[in-house]
């Protein structure tokens, strides 16, 4: 879905910050109207986020203290994509390391594009059903809570705001349309 009268066309483009997991860009573009400006922005690797449901219909959230807000967040598992790892492999590796869970089955259900005015991160958001608990493997840095939330109280905190997380809002809203067979 791309409107040619509103396309930006790079002039230039240089690498002002380059990090472990993000790069910061800078720009020139030329304006459909012929004039030129710039743009800055973050290069992200992408993410896969999933909502692992239990067969009682529970979900598995995290919690985890988030440092650019310095707060804990509820969250759904999601991790950053290796280079050159497929988008599914990486929910699984993600959803192993973070809750010590395994899924059976994996369904798609968006990908979201949660910054698009500073970043080109897209987060693919799976369904993750059929569980079976393993033991996780959490990376060193990692600290986090699981919590075991029934998917209606994990929607009622959305709505009242106690879940504020953009991914996490959005597959937990994905996935009830999915259990009621409304999508």
């Amino acid at each position: 879905m791309e409107d040619s009268d509103l396309r930006e066309d790079e002039l230039s483009s240089r690498c002002v910050y380059q990090g472990r997991l993000l790069h910061v860009k800078e720009d020139r573009v030329r304006l459909p109207n012929g004039q030129e400006s710039g743009r800055e922005y973050i290069v992200h690797p992408g993410a896969v986020a999933m909502v692992p449901l239990l067969d009682n219909g529970d979900v598995l959230l995290l919690r985890q203290f988030r440092y650019p807000l310095r707060r804990d967040f509820f969250e759904i598992p999601a991790g950053k994509i290796d280079p050159g790892e497929a988008l599914e492999g990486c929910g699984r590796r993600e959803l192993l390391e973070e809750t010590g869970y395994r899924a059976e089955r994996w369904r798609l259900l968006t990908t979201m594009h949660p910054c698009i005015g500073y970043s080109d991160e897209a987060i693919a958001i799976y369904l993750a059903q059929d569980l079976t608990l393993e033991g996780h493997s959490r990376d060193e840095d990692e600290f986090l809570e699981l919590l075991q939330v029934p998917l209606s109280e994990a929607l009622a905190w959305v709505r009242d705001g106690r879940i504020s997380d953009s991914k996490t809002m959005a597959g937990l809203l994905w996935a009830e349309k999915v259990v009621r067979e409304e999508w």
